[in-house]
C-alpha cells in the first residue's frame, strides 16, 4: 500500500503518461478512448527506477482514491478519463444537465465573461455537475470563483457537450451569454 505522499507521486506521474506525453515514454494508447492495458503502463511505470516495486494494486490505490477521478479502469485497460493534451480523443456527444459549474480564479472572471469559457491549452472546456469538481479545479490557481453554465442556452447557440463520467462533462467553446456569476448561498 502506497503511503499518501508517493500515492500523489504516482498520481501525477500517471497522469503525465495517460494525458499529456505517453508517447514519451513509447506508451501507445488506443486513439479511439485513451486506453492501454493495465500491463503496458505498469512495464512503462516499472522502467522509471523510481517506481521498480509499483504493483497493479497501487495503481488501482491511485485510481481509487483519486479525488477528481482522473482515470478509470475498464476490465484490464485503463485511461484518463478528461484532460488530454497529446491528442484529442473522441466522447459520444450526450445531453447534459440543465445547469454544469465551472471553477475559475478570480483574474480570469473578466475574459471569460467577456469572451466565453474556452479550452486554454486543453481540448475541451471541463464542467462538472456538482459544486465538489468545480470548486477542486477552481482552486487551483488564486482565488476561487464559480460559475454556472446554462447548457439549454449553449446546445441551442451549437455547443456540443460530451460526458467523460463522474460528473465530468466536456464541451466545445461556450460563449459568454450562457454563463453566469455563481452567487454564494
Amino acid at each position: 500500500m502506497l503511503n499518501p505522499a508517493a500515492e500523489v507521486s504516482l498520481s501525477k506521474f500517471m497522469t503525465k503518461l495517460l494525458r499529456h506525453t505517453p508517447s514519451e515514454y513509447g506508451l501507445l494508447l488506443d486513439p479511439e478512448d485513451g486506453s492501454c492495458l493495465l500491463g503496458d503502463l505498469l512495464s512503462v511505470i516499472h522502467a522509471a527506477p523510481k517506481w521498480a516495486g509499483i504493483t497493479v494494486e497501487d495503481i488501482c490505490q491511485v485510481v481509487r482514491n483519486s479525488e477528481k477521478q482522473r482515470f478509470a479502469i475498464e476490465g484490464e485497460r485503463i485511461k484518463a478519463r478528461y484532460g488530454h493534451s497529446h491528442a484529442k480523443l473522441t466522447y459520444e456527444p450526450g445531453t447534459p444537465p440543465p445547469v454544469l459549474y465551472h471553477g475559475t480564479n478570480q483574474s480570469a472572471l473578466s475574459a471569460i465573461l467577456k469572451e466565453g469559457l474556452k479550452p486554454m491549452g486543453r481540448q475541451y472546456v471541463h464542467l462538472s455537475e456538482g459544486l465538489h469538481f468545480a470548486s477542486l479545479a477552481g482552486s487551483r490557481r488564486g482565488r476561487l470563483v464559480l460559475l454556472s453554465v446554462d447548457t439549454v442556452r449553449a446546445v441551442h447557440l451549437g455547443v456540443t457537450f460530451y460526458y467523460a463520467g463522474n460528473e465530468v462533462w466536456l464541451a466545445e467553446p461556450v460563449p459568454p451569454a450562457c454563463i453566469a456569476l455563481r452567487e454564494e448561498e
